[in-house]
């Protein structure tokens, strides 16, 4: 008779969590529509004829992990993007070799992204690898030194030549490009799994009300407030919770008194004059066609001037702080920001998309409980895979 009543208990406690999950009208279940699916189709890194392929996936892993990159061996890609806080840093900064003046971004799922930096100076995963790399704040490395401890090296030279098909080159320049390709195609295999919100959205799309029971009820509540009155999906939409273009967000973006942060205005600047973007001659085919359009059209306009990128909203509980400098702690500072926006700090030309939303303290609450759910605990946890040792004499 116990276990019954167990059992019993247990039915009308499913019938009961199904029945406090929020109907959502056909409008309401269209814009959740938008906001997936997870994992969306395979994208690869623009440009890099490596991408994909598995041995330049380990070579480029060996090569994130090598502090030897930088002349005096003190940093490695991971020493900003470390993989036990969802490859970022969680610092406001990144921290080079000196002071940087903008947050670390994650790197889960760049791959899925159209622009590269903050200022979407970058037109592919394996040109915005050349950055850190040679920039004198951050790595300090040059073409010479990189392609030296390439050719030094046995096992990364052994792992160069699995990977391009020969020794590497003398032209130390090409050696760095396809460093860079290689560490490209490392980056891009990291996409990260699903997450409660994924599965409620299924669930939701599917009409089944027992699989979309476990999602909480204040997560659905934000969820609401993210599709309707906040319009936060106007920016953040699709798979990977993002437009992939920019915006001004309404916060100062002075790097210290008296500077200021042009934003993508000087991205684009960037971008066009860019020896290695996808319109250069060691971008690899089809990406010098049709691939680089978006690298060809896009133009500088006065509005840009302060705009950043519109960072995806995957994995964002576990990437604080926030905001393209990292001035913001926390993802309740964030919904606070734009409950209380102060409008004389936007733009005045262009489309105005942002308003005050003048949350209550329980909608705030409901929002950052809906963005809480957007997160895959697993990646705080990433592992290197087992690779296979290079055998030197392999084809």
């Amino acid at each position: 008779m116990r276990a019954l009543a167990v059992a019993l208990m247990a039915v009308c406690t499913t019938f009961a969590e199904a029945a406090s999950a929020l109907e959502f009208s056909p409008a309401e279940r269209r814009r959740i529509e938008q906001l997936g699916p997870w994992p969306p189709p395979a994208a690869f890194d623009a440009g890099n004829a490596q991408a994909g392929r598995p041995d330049a996936i380990a070579f480029g892993q060996r090569l994130f992990f090598d502090p030897r990159l930088s002349p005096d061996g003190r940093f490695a890609c991971a020493s900003c993007h470390v993989p036990a806080q969802a490859f970022a840093d969680a610092a406001p900064r990144g921290q080079g070799r000196e002071a940087l003046a903008r947050n670390t971004p994650s790197l889960w799922n760049a791959v899925h992204e159209r622009w590269y930096g903050w200022d979407g100076a970058f037109d592919s995963l394996w040109s915005q690898a050349l950055q850190p790399l040679r920039a004198a704040d951050e790595m300090g490395a040059s073409a010479r030194h990189i392609s030296h401890t390439v050719r030094a090296d046995p096992d990364l030279s052994c792992r160069y030549r699995r990977v391009f098909g020969n020794p590497p080159p003398g032209d130390d320049e090409a050696t760095l490009v396809d460093v860079a390709k290689a560490l490209g195609a490392f980056v891009g295999s990291l996409v990260s799994a699903r997450t409660p919100f994924d599965d409620f959205r299924d669930a939701l799309l599917r009409d089944d009300k027992t699989a979309a029971a476990p999602y909480p009820a204040d997560a659905q509540r934000g969820l609401r407030l993210f599709i309707g009155r906040g319009q936060c999906s106007t920016c953040h939409l699709g798979p990977m919770l993002s437009n992939g273009e920019f915006g001004d967000t309404g916060l100062p973006f002075f790097v210290r008194p008296g500077v200021v942060d042009p934003g993508r205005h000087a991205g684009i600047a960037a971008l066009r004059a860019n020896p290695h973007n996808l319109l250069s001659r060691w971008a690899d085919a089809p990406a010098r066609g049709a691939g680089a359009v978006k690298t060809r059209h896009v133009e500088p306009q006065p509005r840009n001037f302060g705009e950043f990128k519109v960072p995806s909203l995957r994995n964002v509980a576990l990437t604080a702080p926030y905001m393209h400098d990292g001035q913001i702690a926390t993802l309740a500072g964030v919904v606070r920001h734009y409950s209380e926006l102060n409008l004389e700090r936007l733009h005045s030309d262009g489309e105005q998309i942002l308003k005050p939303l003048r949350l209550s303290d329980s909608e705030s609450a409901d929002l950052v409980a809906f963005l809480d759910t957007l997160s895959d605990p697993r990646a705080l946890q990433w592992r290197a895979p087992d690779w296979a040792p290079c055998d030197a004499a392999g084809p």
